[in-house]
């Protein structure tokens, strides 16, 4: 029997009105995998006005979505876009390089893809 790995790990920290996130995505993502990180990224942001949000994304045992899932990535992004300053996306993949790209058409901070975590998380910080 094959088991698939997939999942979000999550890291926030908050300074004032200032958040850092780090999200670690591994496999393939689901839907699942979303309705379990949703309400702890809400749950951090709630109460707080006018946050700004510097993220970090470490994709290096990233898979992809199944459907659902990138639908509710997307409803996220389009939801909190004005509340990013900065994302970085660390990867091991051209492809991820790609998604960089459209996805900072949707979110208002810049978005940067890179392939060494040490350098992305200079940048953020």
């Amino acid at each position: 029997m094959t088991q698939f790995r997939h999942g979000i790990s999550i890291g926030i920290e908050r300074i004032n009105s200032d958040i850092f996130l780090s999200l670690k995505a591994i496999g393939k993502l689901t839907h699942q995998d979303y309705q379990s990180t949703i309400p702890v990224i809400e749950a951090a942001l709630s109460g707080i006005q006018d946050p700004k949000i510097n993220l970090f994304i470490d994709g290096s045992e990233f898979d992809g979505w199944d459907l659902r899932a990138a639908w509710d990535d997307l409803k996220l992004g389009l939801k909190h876009n004005r509340e990013f300053s900065k994302v970085a996306i660390y990867g091991n993949k051209k492809w991820q390089e790609r998604i960089a790209k459209v996805g900072s058409w949707f979110i208002s901070g810049e978005v940067k893809f890179f392939e060494d975590s040490n350098e992305a998380l200079e940048w953020l910080l």
